[in-house]
């Protein structure tokens, strides 16, 4: 039984034929390498990182998609090459969504900036762990269920609307009733011990307050999944891709949020671009099932003649113009607000 899901598993994260395996496996391989020595640098030099150091790791990752992307291309062909970038930004545009969440969490419990790195990380690691199971799902039941596409298409439609129309406070406020359930039911300390999980006050152990942090971020990477997975799935089906952009998606974040710093608070429109791409998505995915139908209460189990397929090159325009018209909107509104007289 333990081999059938470990061949199971494999088979679910093996890219398609095009492309050499022993660059998937060396490319995996050295994801995590990446991953791993980013986690050990954050533990072992907890500080506050410069915009230099911030940009220039921000630069690198980008770079590394970039490198990926190229030789995706050289490897394997243009579909490919192009289905990876499409995902990347759309789960790097989700990324920084979750950062603004992220931010909210720190600024709520006054999570000492020195020990933020630290939070980060176990807050990306954790997205990965969750990403990956969710992945292995997906590709799992797109291969026996190919009427998933429907609820994929409908679920990301309806997380669209709630992502247009909820504010992230909205979101942390869901989050303090489990914080409060915690708090109730288990010692927590009012004080951080650097990024200790327990400590001992009066002579009695308690956890600290990075707990209620960790499992604050927890949930968000959580939610956050729900959404992704089946976003990026709507971009390709191949697992391999999948989970490659998602953790290009994921490298430089925690860089990435002391980059952006308090402007990122101030992206007024972001939320709006990255709702628009999941609409947009969310009806690619829509028009896929009913092309490939099978459900018999719909044109009586046969495709959709009239449903298009929309293709990687066009979603790969429509998310990137999304996303820099909201930038841009949002950039232009705080110039516009910095010349307003404030009022006395």
């Amino acid at each position: 039984m333990l081999s059938e899901i470990t061949i199971a598993a494999i088979t679910a994260i093996t890219p398609s034929a095009k492309l050499n395996p022993t660059f998937e496996i060396v490319t995996l391989a050295a994801l995590v390498l990446v991953l791993v020595a980013d986690l050990i640098l954050a533990y072992r030099r907890p500080h506050v990182p410069s915009t230099r150091e911030s940009a220039l790791w921000v630069g690198l990752y980008v770079g590394l998609a970039l490198v990926f992307a190229l030789l995706m291309l050289i490897l394997g062909d243009a579909e490919h090459a192009g289905q990876f970038i499409a995902g990347w930004v759309t789960e790097y545009s989700l990324s920084i969504d979750n950062l603004f969440v992220f931010v909210i969490i720190m600024t709520r419990f006054s999570v000492p900036r020195k020990y933020q790195q630290e939070v980060l990380m176990v807050g990306i690691v954790i997205a990965l762990v969750l990403r990956g199971i969710f992945i292995l799902l997906g590709a799992q039941l797109i291969e026996n269920f190919s009427w998933i596409f429907y609820i994929f298409g409908a679920f990301l439609i309806y997380t669209a609307v709630r992502q247009a129309f909820q504010s992230h406070d909205d979101m942390e406020d869901t989050e303090s009733g489990v914080i409060r359930f915690l708090r109730k039911r288990i010692p927590i300390s009012n004080q951080f011990e650097g990024g200790k999980l327990c400590t001992v006050v009066d002579g009695k152990k308690m956890f600290t307050p990075i707990l209620v942090v960790f499992i604050a971020i927890g949930t968000t990477d959580l939610i956050f999944a729900l959404d992704s997975i089946p976003a990026i799935f709507g971009i390709t089906t191949d697992p391999f891709l999948v989970f490659t952009a998602n953790i290009f998606a994921l490298m430089g974040l925690r860089q990435l949020y002391f980059l952006l710093g308090d402007l990122i608070d101030k992206l007024e429109y972001l939320h709006y671009g990255i709702a628009f791409i999941l609409v947009f998505i969310g009806v690619k995915l829509v028009f896929h099932a009913l092309h490939e139908n099978e459900l018999p209460f719909i044109n009586g189990g046969h495709g959709v003649a009239w449903a298009p397929e929309i293709s990687t090159w066009t979603s790969l325009g429509v998310i990137i113009g999304s996303m820099a018209v909201a930038t841009a909107a949002s950039l232009i509104k705080i110039r516009v607000d910095a010349r307003r007289p404030s009022r006395g």
